[in-house]
């Protein structure tokens, strides 16, 4: 900051103050400890670095107003990054500042001449404006450094992550420190989740880890270029039911979540699980499949280029239709299918004649060369369409 432009009596008073900044700083500090409990308990900064801080911002506005600012310009953000590494609250930090710009106007008034002190008084918004410079300073620097400090933890968390999910440990107990560091030990089950992200860096659950949080259940995350995968502890209360719901609520894309295990060296295994069971859902979409619960679509997944060449074999016909009609008897298909092969019951959810469902069916018996009315033809019918739709053939 440029230094401040005041009244030539203020300058010749702060200049002729800042001799005794040190001793103003003790002062000051006195004053703080005083007036914040924070402070006074010496919770997070001792009394020294309080008085070492004080006669610093106190040599910082002095200097200001006189017009030597000198080499003290880093002193406010230096207080800043110090008190949030310190896990000095901001609310604390901000009434601490309010305590000393009250200090650094006292002492003034209290050092003015009688001549000086109507221009003092005139001057009590340019003085006032450099303590609130100064506290705007420690303001971004705490936030700063804040934001530093969730970065470097994101980054460790996401390698204690990886070295569970990716089995990358020597000794069991390695492993089991790394879930102690991110509160994942307990008695419980966990599952693995992974979760398509829509662009690079975007989460694919959306603050999911706070969400889980509310519920009382822990978790630990990683963000990998276009997938989120994460590590999550069961609790009773709290079963695989319920994460699914809240992962729904939280997807921007496909979300496969592992069968549960108990021993969390299986992570590794898990996560192939978890990811096998992302690919079984519907491309585009936001659903959440699990793995224990979706056998064939997670089976077809395991192998997409059968599943591609099954799905041609079995629906080339219907694959080379136009989009509209290929759209009708795909449709058509998986809703009679949905309804144990009753046409009455799909011509009412598709809102089309009973006959309708026939005719399209019919078609479709054409195409595929496969008949319905024949359970072993039928079933490859359904598995083909399931391999369309993992392939976003259709």
């Amino acid at each position: 900051m440029a230094a401040a432009e005041v009244a030539p009596e203020v300058r010749e008073l702060s200049r002729a103050l800042l001799p005794d900044s040190d001793a103003l700083g003790a002062r000051m500090a006195e004053r703080v400890a005083a007036a914040v409990p924070s402070y006074a308990r010496e919770q997070f900064i001792t009394r020294d670095e309080l008085i070492a801080s004080c006669a610093s911002n106190m040599r910082y506005v002095l200097g200001q107003l006189s017009g030597e600012p000198g080499a003290n310009a880093e002193g406010p953000r230096t207080t800043g990054i110090s008190r949030a590494e310190q896990g000095v609250p901001y609310a604390a930090v901000l009434e601490a500042f309010r305590v000393g710009g009250r200090f650094i106007w006292e002492v003034l008034v209290e050092k003015a001449s009688s001549d000086s002190r109507d221009v003092l008084l005139l001057a009590a918004a340019d003085i006032w404006a450099v303590s609130d410079d100064l506290a705007a300073q420690v303001t971004d620097a705490y936030r700063s450094s804040l934001a530093d400090q969730a970065r470097r933890d994101g980054q460790r968390r996401a390698v204690l992550v990886g070295t569970i999910l990716d089995g990358d440990f020597e000794r069991a107990e390695e492993l089991w420190q790394s879930a102690g560091a991110l509160n994942l030990q307990g008695d419980g089950a966990y599952v693995v989740v992974s979760a398509e992200c829509e662009s690079a860096g975007a989460e694919g659950l959306n603050d999911i880890e706070r969400v889980l949080r509310k519920h009382n259940v822990a978790s630990a995350w990683r963000l990998d270029h276009d997938r989120q995968d994460g590590l999550v502890a069961l609790r009773f209360g709290f079963d695989v039911d319920r994460l699914v719901e809240s992962l729904a609520a939280a997807a921007t894309g496909r979300v496969g979540v592992s069968a549960p295990f108990e021993r969390i060296t299986g992570a590794d295994g898990a996560l192939r699980a978890a990811r096998t069971a992302c690919l079984a859902a519907t491309p585009a979409s936001t659903e959440v499949v699990r793995f224990d619960d979706r056998p064939l679509p997670v089976l077809v997944a395991t192998a997409p280029e059968q599943a591609r060449s099954l799905a041609i074999t079995v629906l080339g016909g219907v694959l080379d239709l136009p989009a509209e009609d290929r759209r009708l008897l795909v449709q058509t298909a998986r809703v009679w299918l949905d309804a144990a092969g009753s046409s009455s019951a799909a011509a009412r959810d598709l809102h089309v004649h009973r006959n309708t469902v026939r005719y399209r069916l019919r078609r479709l018996e054409e195409l595929s060369g496969r008949d319905l009315a024949h359970p072993v033809q039928a079933a490859e019918v359904h598995v083909a369409l399931e391999c369309a739709r993992i392939l976003d053939l259709v």
